[in-house]
């Protein structure tokens, strides 16, 4: 039985392994699924936020460029907008979480995942693009966790958990930080609070980076 020295130096080397691959393979068809994945949950966290405050959802689309929007009406503005990417951050913390959690049924996620990207995708996703996807994607996950063990669900889910939160702060980055021109979530929010889009961009990539790293230090811990 491995030591807890090893087990933490295991975790360090595999996610220093992971982090590598993702950032030599982001421009790659390898990680481009999963970037759509991340854009789902994004636009996911939206709706979700969107229902809770009393809106209703009409409908969500995806592009092939890792583009989304959500539609709806009512609800509340200023909740929706911190939802999409604080949102996808969440998602991928609690992806990575049931990664390392014992007691967790990995095949019976990943499946849940599947049949519920395929759920959303029929009844509100609207651009050819995006229902393909969803129903691609959904269809595969649903076979993964039909058809691997648990240790590969297990290592699917700390994958796309890792690459969620990863990604939601370069998005962020991206799309406030480096082009602040960008009609993005955090500039209709700057001028719904009548402050500069890069102050509220940095607000958010501030919380997505102390939460990734109190993620991380929590899991070195655990390990």
């Amino acid at each position: 039985m491995a030591s807890t020295t090893e087990r933490k130096a295991r975790f360090v080397i595999g996610f220093g392994v992971f982090f590598a691959a993702l950032w030599l393979a982001w421009s790659t068809p390898i990680v481009y699924p999963l970037k759509i994945f991340v854009v789902l949950l994004h636009e996911l966290s939206h709706a979700i936020a969107v229902v809770a405050t009393g809106g209703t959802l009409h409908s969500i689309t995806l592009d092939p460029r890792q583009g989304g929007a959500t539609f709806f009406t009512g609800g509340s503005a200023f909740v929706a907008l911190n939802a999409g990417y604080l949102g996808s951050l969440a998602w991928g913390a609690l992806l990575f979480t049931a990664s390392r959690t014992r007691w967790v049924r990995s095949d019976w996620v990943t499946g849940l995942i599947g049949a519920l990207v395929i759920i959303l995708t029929v009844f509100f996703i609207r651009t050819p693009f995006g229902i393909v996807f969803g129903i691609v994607f959904g269809l595969a996950m649903v076979a993964v966790s039909r058809e691997m063990g648990r240790v590969m669900n297990r290592r699917l889910l700390w994958v796309l958990g890792l690459t969620s939160a990863l990604y939601a702060i370069l998005d962020i980055k991206s799309d406030v930080l480096d082009r602040p021109e960008l009609q993005s979530d955090a500039a209709v929010l700057a001028d719904m609070l009548g402050l500069p889009t890069l102050l509220v961009g940095a607000a958010w990539i501030g919380i997505a980076l102390a939460f990734s790293a109190w993620l991380l230090a929590r899991a070195y811990r655990d390990a």
